[in-house]
């Protein structure tokens, strides 16, 4: 490494976009089961922005972890630099790809160099670039946990019991509720991958990019309440959530599931007389779903969309570009080492 110091993306503050600075920090040493991972391309989520609003606690946690500056972001995709002890499989060169630390705000993938648990690394598919890869962990790992394998044994912090995925496939429905978004496109072609009919609700602009992800029927949120058109669905994954999830409820056959990403409030009386199930999940790091996943994003069964990218001193352009909303896709920041 040519230089001890490196350049990286803080919050001293918190606040609005114009909140994130771009600075000269310390490149970070890996640790005994970490790997250094010289960034190509780091993914924007929705903890980041809302780190930068000011959340500092995660979700089931009673403190804060967070003492600013912070470098927000959690996915990456990049080169191995150097390997710390006790890391077996990674060597220096490897390109790989992740989720870092999360269920966390200690991620730091807004920079030129990240120090990553080695566990929470994937090969890169070769058959994508580091801003597809980059734009694919945490959001992909949620679509992959909510609906095909939780894949851990962690209590929930939204729910007593651990959360079950539904068998799809020939003969099921599933219906994505923000199916352009991150989750709901991944989510989408992942129900595809099993075999379901899905029903993908989006605004208008998003038809003909979801119908080409294998959306079976599209519905315009904008012009149509989903909740009046469809019934009989065996799951209703929605990426939007909050207070308007329940109405998704009268969607669904009886046996049938509502995963909210973000929980909101659900009368146990009403889910109990409808007989169906409301669950959600948290996701978690974990680089063997992402090498299993990344199987399919090599095979092209899956596909990363790209909304946008920005280069990471404008990671200020690329938050004012996740307010906006309507995103199609992933934003990604690019990087460029020295």
């Amino acid at each position: 490494m040519p230089t001890h110091t490196m350049r990286a993306v803080r919050l001293h503050e918190h606040g609005g976009p114009e909140v994130l600075r771009y600075d000269t920090v310390p490149i970070p040493e890996p640790g005994p089961g970490e790997v250094l991972v010289r960034v190509h391309a780091a993914g924007v989520n929705p903890p980041d922005w809302y780190l930068r609003d000011g959340l500092t606690k995660m979700p089931g946690k009673t403190e804060s972890t967070v003492s600013l500056p912070v470098i927000p972001g959690t996915d990456v995709s990049g080169v191995v630099e150097a390997v710390g002890a006790d890391v077996d499989g990674l060597a220096v060169g490897d390109e790989v790809f992740g989720l870092l630390r999360f269920p966390s705000f200690d991620g730091s993938a807004y920079a030129e160099y990240v120090a990553a648990p080695a566990s929470d690394l994937a090969r890169k598919p070769a058959g994508i670039d580091h801003v597809h890869a980059a734009g694919a962990p945490m959001a992909l790992l949620t679509a992959w946990q909510f609906l095909i394998e939780l894949g851990h044994d962690h209590p929930s912090p939204f729910q007593a019991a651990p959360h079950r995925p539904v068998a799809l496939g020939a003969g099921t429905t599933a219906l994505v509720n923000g199916a352009a978004g991150g989750v709901g496109h991944f989510a989408l072609q992942l129900a595809k991958w099993k075999g379901a009919h899905v029903i993908a609700v989006a605004s208008g602009a998003h038809e003909s990019f979801l119908r080409e992800l294998g959306a079976d029927e599209f519905i315009d949120y904008t012009r149509s309440r989903p909740e009046e058109l469809v019934h009989d669905v065996d799951l209703v994954l929605d990426t939007v959530g909050g207070p308007h999830s329940s109405r998704f409820l009268r969607t669904l056959k009886r046996g049938g599931a509502l995963f909210p990403v973000f929980p909101g409030d659900f009368d146990e009386e009403e889910t109990a007389k409808l007989g169906v199930t409301v669950s959600s999940a948290q996701v978690r790091s974990n680089g063997a779903q992402l090498a299993v996943a990344g199987r399919l994003l090599d095979a092209g069964t899956v596909r990363v969309a790209i909304d946008s990218t920005f280069p990471l001193a404008d990671a200020r352009a690329a938050h004012e570009r996740a307010a906006r909303g309507h995103i199609q896709g992933k934003i990604v920041l690019t990087v460029v080492t020295h």
